[in-house]
C-alpha cells in the first residue's frame, strides 16, 4: 500500500500489484464506496499487467474527508487526476466497475487527454443518463442455470416488485442472487462483505444531486476515439446486456464482451476469460 494527498489534503491509499512493468491499470470501484479490496486481483489479471486499486476517499486504506461533500462522485475526478499526477504518467488505463464506472465517466469527460484506454465492467449509467427496464432485468435474470434453484422464485418475485416501483430494503436484499453468476457460498459471503466494506454515508452523497450532467458526458464521449472496452454478464440484472450495448455505443470506438453465465461481476464467474480479455484488449 501507498499513500498520496487528495487536492484538499486527504490522504488517499492506492495498492499496486502485478507485473512492474508495462501501463498500470487504475482500478476504481463501485458500491458506491466500497473498499477496494472486493476485486481481489481481477481474476488474475494482476498476473498479466500492473494493476493498481485506488481507495475512494472514506474507504479502504483512504482516510475520511472533513467535507463530506467531497465524496460526490463529481468531486472525486480530482482525486483520481491526483493519483496520475503522483505516479508521474502522462496517461492512464482506467477501469471502472459498476458505480465506479461513474467516476471513470465522469474523469473520462473532464480529462480525455489523460485516458489512453478506457475499460467499463457491468458499467452503472448514472452518469450518462441510460435507463434499464424492469423487463429487461427480468429478462437477465431467467437464465436456465438459475431457473432451478431453490431460492429463484423468492429472488424473482422480489425483482417484479421491484421492477414495478415496490418494496425496499429487505427487497433488495432478495434480489442479491442476481448479481452473481452463481449463489453459491462463495458468492454469499462476497455479497455479506460487501455489507462491511462499504462506506454508507459516502455512498449516500456519491450519487447526489449535481454529480452528474449525462448530457455533457454524452456529448464528451462522443468525441473520445481512443478505445473502449465494455464488458457484461449475461446473467446481471443490474447492468443487463441491453443496457451494456447502449453504453458501448455512445463511443466512436468502443468493444463489448459479453460473457455467458456471469453476473455483476464476472471476474468470479470466469476468472481466465475475464483476465485475458481485459489482457488483449490494454495489448
Amino acid at each position: 500500500m501507498a499513500t498520496f494527498p487528495a487536492p484538499d489534503g486527504t490522504l488517499l491509499a492506492y495498492h499496486e500489484s502485478g507485473s512492474a512493468t508495462g501501463a498500470p491499470l487504475i482500478c476504481l470501484p463501485g458500491g458506491p464506496m466500497q473498499d477496494s479490496v472486493y476485486f481481489d486481483g481481477l481474476g488474475g489479471l494482476a498476473a498479466r499487467r500492473r494493476v493498481i486499486r485506488l481507495d475512494l476517499r472514506g474507504t479502504g486504506a483512504s482516510a475520511v474527508p472533513e467535507d463530506a461533500s467531497s465524496y460526490r462522485c463529481d468531486r472525486l475526478v480530482g482525486d483520481v487526476e491526483a493519483l496520475r499526477v503522483h505516479l508521474g504518467l502522462d496517461t492512464i488505463d482506467v477501469l471502472g466497475h459498476s458505480a465506479g464506472a461513474n467516476l471513470a465517466a465522469l474523469y473520462t469527460a473532464r480529462h480525455p487527454e489523460r485516458v489512453a484506454r478506457l475499460v467499463l465492467v457491468t458499467p452503472g449509467t448514472a452518469a450518462v443518463g441510460l435507463d434499464t427496464t424492469g423487463e429487461e432485468r427480468l429478462a437477465a435474470a431467467r437464465r436456465p442455470w438459475r431457473e432451478g434453484e431453490p431460492w429463484f422464485a423468492g429472488a424473482y418475485a422480489a425483482l417484479e416488485d421491484l421492477a414495478a416501483g415496490r418494496g425496499g430494503p429487505d427487497t433488495f436484499q432478495a434480489v442479491a442472487p442476481f448479481f452473481h453468476g452463481t449463489w453459491d457460498e462463495a458468492a454469499r459471503q462476497r455479497h455479506a462483505d460487501s455489507h462491511r466494506q462499504r462506506n454508507g454515508e459516502a455512498a449516500g452523497v456519491y450519487g447526489g444531486e449535481g454529480a452528474f450532467e449525462p448530457a455533457a458526458t454524452r456529448a464528451a464521449f462522443a468525441e473520445f476515439d481512443r478505445p473502449v472496452l465494455v464488458v457484461a454478464g449475461e446473467g446481471d440484472a443490474n447492468t443487463p446486456v441491453p443496457t451494456a450495448t447502449a453504453y458501448a455505443g455512445l463511443f466512436p470506438a468502443s468493444t463489448l464482451a459479453v460473457l455467458d453465465g456471469a453476473g455483476h461481476f464476472p471476474w468470479h464467474d470466469d476468472a481466465e476469460w475475464f483476465a485475458k480479455t481485459v489482457d488483449a484488449f490494454l495489448s
